[in-house]
């Protein structure tokens, strides 16, 4: 929901800043999702008054216009627009400023021969509506000079998101109540004003349907004009992300996002009989305002008169029957429906509104009356009128809700110490009744309270949950204190790591049948068991893979297009002196789908050895390796494809990892359909974290400390031998000068024509960052050169 501050002060007496507002709001349960202040689009544009205007002497349709700004000489502006006349005031765009509706920055130049400083704007182009046939005409009493921002009031537009619980703050007037509750203002409530009536409605209002609606409120309003909505009017629509249509329909849109109270108007000319809320018929048609038609049935509340169906109830009214620029005679419509029944029939249509929104959630059921009055005087003021008496049809369910409270509940389920005359001021300040024996009577629009809990929630998140203070539970006698080791605490972070990059943890047997075990044992001794379960939990395991491959292939048996699993736990060797050597492992295997089939990507796409390899580097990271200084070297071992796998080490013996794609001869032994990837951290291998770093079990970071200077980006080029590995490249890259060179990456990698048979051009980027002075030209050059001098030990030559 969107609305702009000054919106929102015309219900909130305030002088908090827009950040201010934003604070409260995600405070007490509104999460603000952004802020957009249209003065800062509007920046450069001023009120202009055109002093002279003259044909272009080269082009027809261009005029050359003198214009006083209200600072210094007239300016001379080039312009196309026809209403662009001496005497008129406008707006001017200076040199410097950005035309918001197409980013265009203007700037002094010259046009068919004749100089321009600056142009002058329509509506459409600083995005203050949709008109475009000429350029701004502002009234006489515009002041010539001032800023476009402050004459149009821009004013910041809060989006905020309302959760489902709270539709009586799906409208300003909501909002601006709990900010006041919250004491960020006083709230200024709305006086409905006395409808001078004439006459009796000419039209029945009738209820056949009383479950569907129990009420439904209407008058008749004669003689109206229908045009364009006033200025203030527009200007809240817009910042609330609403199109201006017409005056008739700009009401009842202000109307429901000022009070969170839909409502409609029909054109009475086009009515025929009674009007009235019922059932439709089934296989009922209906043309709906979206241009759609839509098929009914007898579950569905309607709003029809003698010829057929004009709205479908609380959620969207028919093409037919709107106001239009003709339109001189209208029927308003205040109506309560059933909260559920919009829900079931908005579901069944695909049909999704505001109005449906807010009534499926449940408005405000007292507000039938002040509704009417409020849409009445906003239409007769706009659009002139003699509006007839209001004919009332059925009673809303606006009974009260009650409830016994017991204020020490705050502290027992709010964790937060609140004084019992300050829980009463939050209870009456949002508009609940409190009597002296604590019973709550709640306004009938917070459809939400339905217990003494839900009391205490609004006196927490008005006082502040962030007063609840942080305070450990109490320890209970025998209960020991964390004792979790350094490899546990890395376990718990690759547990947190895995599953943020949206895998899923497995948990397998840690037995397997001897074929399997075997074709994972790589010539090392296993631990057979000599009193199996079965035959199938025989062995004990020599690595996580076999495990993830049958999750994954019973995943794909029952239809899973892919599967994106982990698994943290030990594999099981025999030692040198027959006991148990078991290891730490992290294991992830992918097949499947890695995207599914689109149209943009064609057909779905299957994981590679480099998923694999972006697993096991990111993994290897969070438990704290120091992946820069990896090798990507092979030998994999036999279950993995020799051209599509690797390992990552840590020197030529350290094997930190394996990863890649899974031999052929592995997935049919598994009975799993190709290609597999998969990845084993060893996490034993992986270095302790030295004393000093060894706090939270070696996890803790070193305080963040940006760099005072701005970085310098290098790009080299090579040539190297088509089958020198990249990463040798880059490593050779990063050694030519360890304290200047803190990143460098390959960007781009070419062979073919223009480069010699034999080679491959790779393409570096290298991040240089210079420390407590900015690098010279020559230490630049320094660098540069130790880096080629580096890379032609790799036999790479700097390509010309």
């Amino acid at each position: 929901m969107k609305f702009s501050l000054e919106w929102l002060k015309y219900f909130l007496d305030t002088d908090a800043s827009a950040a201010d507002i934003a604070a409260a709001l995600n405070r007490i349960g509104h999460e603000v999702e952004g802020i957009e202040d249209p003065a800062e689009k509007l920046k450069g544009f001023r009120v202009a008054r055109v002093l002279t205007a003259s044909p272009h002497p080269d082009a027809d349709k261009l005029q050359v216009l003198t214009v006083d700004t209200g600072e210094g000489d007239p300016l001379q502006v080039v312009c196309g627009a026809p209403n662009a006349r001496a005497g008129m005031k406008g707006v001017l765009g200076l040199p410097g400023a950005v035309v918001p509706a197409n980013g265009m920055e203007l700037r002094k130049s010259a046009i068919r021969g004749v100089e321009s400083n600056g142009m002058m704007c329509s509506v459409r182009e600083l995005e203050l509506g949709d008109e475009h046939d000429g350029i701004i005409e502002l009234p006489e009493d515009a002041p010539v000079g001032m800023g476009m921002a402050q004459y149009h009031e821009a004013s910041p537009v809060f989006d905020v998101a309302i959760t489902p619980n709270r539709p009586d703050c799906m409208g300003v007037m909501g909002i601006a109540r709990d900010l006041a509750a919250a004491g960020l203002g006083t709230f200024k409530p709305i006086e409905t004003a006395d409808i001078a009536a004439k006459g009796d409605c000419p039209v029945e209002i009738r209820i056949d349907d009383p479950e569907g609606c129990p009420a439904f409120y209407g008058r008749v309003i004669r003689g109206v004009k229908n045009g364009s909505s006033p200025e203030w009017m527009q200007r809240r629509l817009i910042a609330a992300g609403h199109r201006p249509i017409s005056a008739l329909v700009d009401a009842t849109n202000y109307l429901m996002l000022a009070f969170g109270r839909p409502a409609h108007v029909y054109d009475l000319a086009k009515l025929s009989g009674a009007m009235v809320a019922r059932r439709a018929g089934d296989g009922e048609t209906f043309d709906a305002l979206n241009e759609k038609t839509y098929t009914l049935d007898g579950t569905m509340t309607v709003i029809a008169d003698d010829k057929g169906v004009h709205d479908i109830a609380g959620i969207m009214g028919g093409a037919h029957s709107g106001a239009s620029e003709e339109t001189t005679d209208v029927l308003l419509e205040i109506a309560y429906f059933d909260p559920e029944r919009i829900g079931v029939t908005g579901r069944k249509l695909g049909l999704a509104s505001d109005a449906r929104t807010r009534f499926e959630r449940g408005v405000d059921p007292e507000f039938l009356d002040d509704g009417l009055a409020i849409l009445t005087s906003l239409i007769t003021k706009t659009c002139g009128g003699e509006p007839t008496e209001a004919v009332r049809a059925g009673t809303p369910p606006a009974e009260a809700k009650s409830l016994t409270f017991d204020p020490s509940l705050t502290a027992r389920l709010g964790g937060l110490e609140v004084a019992n005359e300050e829980q009463r001021a939050i209870l009456e300040s949002l508009d609940f009744k409190v009597s002296d024996d604590w019973v709550v009577t709640c306004p009938p629009r917070r459809h939400d309270i339905e217990g003494p809990a839900d009391l205490v929630e609004e006196v927490v998140r008005i006082h502040g949950i962030d007063n609840v203070a942080s305070t450990p539970l109490p320890r209970r006698p025998g209960v020991a204190l964390p004792t979790a080791t350094p490899m546990q605490a890395m376990e718990r972070k690759l547990r947190r790591a895995a599953a943020a990059r949206g895998l899923n943890e497995a948990i397998t047997w840690s037995f397997l049948p001897a074929a399997e075990a075997d074709h994972f044992a790589d010539g090392a001794e296993l631990w057979v068991l000599e009193n199996p379960i079965s035959e199938d939990m025989k062995v004990m395991r020599p690595s996580l893979i076999p495990g993830l491959l049958s999750a994954a292939k019973r995943n794909a048996d029952r239809g899973a297009d892919g599967a994106r699993l982990f698994e943290i736990g030990r594999r099981y060797f025999r030692g040198a002196d027959g006991a148990s050597d078991e290891k730490p492992t992290l294991g992830v295997v992918l097949s499947g789908e890695k995207t599914q089939r689109g149209w943009a990507s064609g057909k779905a796409q299957p994981f590679d050895a480099y998923d694999a390899k972006a697993e096991a580097v990111a993994l290897l990271e969070a438990a704290g390796a120091p992946v820069a200084n990896l090798m990507v070297m092979g030998e994999a071992g036999d279950q993995f494809h020799p051209g599509q796998s690797a390992t990552l080490r840590l020197g030529p013996k350290n094997v930190l990892a394996r990863f890649g794609a899974l031999h052929p001869n592995t997935c049919r032994a598994f009975d799993v359909d190709g290609p597999v990837m998969a990845a084993e951290i060893f996490l034993d291998a992986i270095p302790a974290k030295k004393a000093k770093d060894a706090q939270n079990g070696g996890f803790a970071r070193a305080a963040y400390a940006p760099p005072a200077l701005q970085a310098v980006t290098r790009d080299f080029a090579f040539l190297v031998p088509a089958d020198l590995a990249a990463g040798d490249l880059v490593k050779a890259v990063r050694g030519a000068d360890k304290k200047a060179i803190v990143d460098a990456r390959v960007f781009d990698v070419f062979a073919g024509q223009g480069v010699p048979d034999g080679k491959k051009s790779v393409a570096v980027e290298v991040i240089l960052q210079p420390g407590d002075k900015s690098f010279t030209d020559e230490e630049i050059k320094a660098i540069s050169d130790s880096i080629v001098k580096n890379a032609a030990k790799q036999g790479a030559e700097l390509r010309g």
